[in-house]
């Protein structure tokens, strides 16, 4: 099921015979073209891994396809040459126009599987190199011993040995991400990409999404989506609840179904793929409230999985502050400072409202601003800063005058007890909550955490 995908486009029958069953044997999966119209029909249809196309073909010839390939921006992974009448002219005019190497007629099958093998290797370590450009603080293993962390591991493992859709639950800051990234490295899907869907945050923007998504075809132009680019490995989609009403349906059939087709294309594309997602809130309260689709929340929440908090495994602090401590001395060159214990006791007991985001950067900035060798307790008091509690819980306790107040505490005190008051109007739900007070959901959960409003005290 994860096996990569090889193209191999010659004339001669009993060359795509042989090469295709050599491939299958050493764990390929293999499709053929007997020439340039077939190999783009099957171009469209998957995107692939790789490519071995001969050079000498009736009708369009392999450096013709190679060169339109690539002017379409349609060049997506390594393509090797092949051809019995070979120059060094042919061998370089195939490497400008973007070939990976070149091998000659009659095949010799060691010398193929080699290069083969070192293409798809390359590819391999150039989308990892991008991966890892973009996660370099991240970590490949979540970090704590404490039973949570233990336990979530364990969870992580048993997934694993699964091929099934995932639903990651928790705060913005808790690592789902790292968890889901966490899982992919222990599955049968670990040598095949891992792709974080990076959506458009324009809500208007539902075009450009669907494209982002589902890819786009445009008079013979394939533009690859996301769908594409993770097709035999893992899709992560981050606060999938953002997704709007059509992009939600289009991802409902394509889960259904298997399969899907890119915007303005008339091919159906086979899916292969792995779904994660992520939401900072219960889908359910958007079930509820209409704003997402509930066949496509049964077919995501196979396997819920919650990330708690920071502030509910404290313990882990000291060792998330030494784990980034070495991560961003080590890859950003910032100058290593020990993290004295007095400091280390004291943000131990901080309620990290950001969570593992926020300590981070917590530690990235003691280490940009810090002159002494040691944190010291003053200092990492300064760099948190004091909160201000809201005292009351309920509404109806407040203050006998704001005014006698500091300027944040009252306003603080004013928005948890006004966002009480909406609540007990919404009946508990959040979306109506949100659609009264005019905030964006996310935004609005965060306040609510910051303000220790639980929406769950209010509903019916």
């Amino acid at each position: 099921m994860t096996a990569q995908y090889i193209m191999v486009v010659d004339d001669e029958p009993d060359i795509r015979q042989l090469v295709s069953e050599i491939l299958e044997d050493e764990g390929y999966r293999v499709v053929t073209a007997e020439n340039a119209a077939k190999a783009k029909e099957l171009h469209r249809s998957r995107k692939p891994d790789l490519v071995l196309l001969d050079i000498w073909m009736p009708g369009q010839d392999g450096i013709s396809l190679l060169k339109e390939w690539r002017e379409n921006d349609t060049l997506c992974c390594p393509v090797i040459m092949m051809s019995g009448h070979g120059t060094i002219e042919t061998a370089v005019e195939a490497t400008k126009l973007g070939a990976q190497d070149f091998i000659e007629k009659p095949l010799s099958m060691a010398k193929m599987l080699l290069t083969i093998s070192n293409a798809l290797r390359a590819s391999q370590l150039e989308k990892e190199n991008r991966g890892l450009r973009k996660q370099m603080s991240s970590s490949l293993e979540p970090v704590g011993n404490s039973q949570t962390m233990q336990r979530l591991r364990e969870q992580a493992k048993r997934i694993a040995q699964h091929d099934t859709r995932v639903l990651l639950y928790g705060e913005p800051g808790v690592g789902k991400e790292t968890f889901a990234r966490h899982i992919h490295a222990l599955s049968n899907r670990k040598d095949r990409p891992f792709v974080r869907a990076a959506l458009p945050t324009n809500k208007d923007s539902n075009h450009s999404l669907n494209n982002v998504l589902f890819g786009r075809e445009d008079h013979g132009k394939i533009q690859y989506g996301l769908l594409d680019e993770a097709n035999g490995g893992v899709l992560f989609l981050a606060e999938i609840f953002e997704l709007d009403h059509d992009t939600q349906n289009r991802l409902l059939n394509a889960l259904k179904e298997n399969r899907y087709m890119r915007i303005g294309g008339n091919d159906w594309v086979d899916m292969d793929i792995t779904l994660m997602a992520s939401s900072s809130h219960d889908l359910q309260d958007d079930v509820k409230g209409g704003k997402f689709n509930e066949e496509l929340y049964y077919l995501l929440n196979v396997v819920p999985v919650m990330i708690p908090p920071l502030h509910e495994h404290p313990e882990d602090v000291p060792e998330l502050l030494n784990h980034y401590v070495d991560i961003l001395t080590a890859q950003d060159g910032l100058p290593y400072r020990h993290i004295s214990l007095a400091a280390q006791n004291f943000l131990r007991n901080h309620s990290w409202p950001g969570n593992i985001r926020e300590l981070r950067n917590l530690v990235q900035r003691l280490l940009i601003l810090g002159t002494e060798t040691e944190v010291s307790l003053e200092e990492a008091e300064e760099a948190v800063g004091a909160r201000i509690p809201v005292f009351s819980q309920e509404i109806g306790h407040i203050p006998e005058s704001l005014f006698d107040l500091p300027l944040r505490q009252a306003r603080e005190q004013f928005e948890h007890d006004y966002l009480i008051y909406q609540l007990k109007q919404a009946d508990g739900n959040v979306s109506k909550l949100a659609d009264q007070v005019k905030m964006e959901r996310t935004h609005l959960y965060r306040k609510m955490r910051s303000l220790n409003v639980d929406p769950k005290k209010y509903g019916r």
